[in-house]
């Protein structure tokens, strides 16, 4: 199973620079071996504030508990608080890796269909939005996708989208050439590249 977890450390007040460093330099050696075993996939730096420490990671593990126990084990969990969200299996999903060094966006895509909408041209709209999703794919945009729990209370399905594009407004057009895109509520997060990126290695 796939999680994306956030995390956020914070290094308390007149922790020295040398620890600071120290720890740091444990959890990028960390970060090899988990990658090596297979629970480290992807790792990201998302738009910052002065100040913050944030990362984005894309984890593997066989449920939440072992999942919990990859977590714990990192250097810099003494310092942070994870936000966990499971990811589960999305009909689109080209399970394509980045292959160049375009930058890459994330995208949460939560669809609204209107009230009243014919079945039928929900059927096709549908069926023309994953004709869309593998052209995409195949043209290096589209790399992973995969279907988000719902919110407490809302029954829309959502999903988790990770793009390549050159910069945001191909990044725009990109999502609004999705036949579903009218009803759909999209919150885009651009990405930048973190040191320990298992990616990064592999290129």
């Amino acid at each position: 199973m796939e999680y994306l977890v956030t995390m956020t450390t914070h290094v308390p007040e007149g922790t020295s620079e040398k620890a600071v460093d120290d720890i740091r330099t444990r959890e990028a050696a960390h970060s090899r071996e988990l990658a090596a075993q297979g629970h480290l996939l992807r790792l990201w730096r998302p738009p910052l504030q002065p100040g913050e420490w944030r990362t984005l990671g894309l984890f593997a593990a066989a449920d939440d508990d072992r999942l919990e126990e990859v977590l714990a084990s990192m250097p810099l969990r003494v310092w942070r608080t994870d936000e966990v969200t499971p990811l589960s299996r999305h009909p689109n999903d080209p399970q394509t890796e980045a292959t160049k060094t375009a930058p890459e966006f994330l995208t949460t895509l939560t669809i609204a269909v209107p009230e009243g909408t014919p079945a039928r041209t929900v059927d096709e709209t549908t069926a023309r939005e994953a004709q869309r999703a593998r052209e995409l794919a195949e043209q290096g945009h589209l790399l992973r996708l995969w279907a988000l729990p719902a919110e407490p209370g809302e029954g829309e399905p959502s999903a988790l989208g990770l793009w390549q594009a050159q910069d945001t407004a191909e990044m725009q057009a990109i999502l609004e050439s999705l036949p579903l895109y009218a009803w759909t509520r999209v919150q885009t997060t651009p990405l930048t590249e973190h040191p320990s990126d298992p990616a990064l290695a592999a290129r």
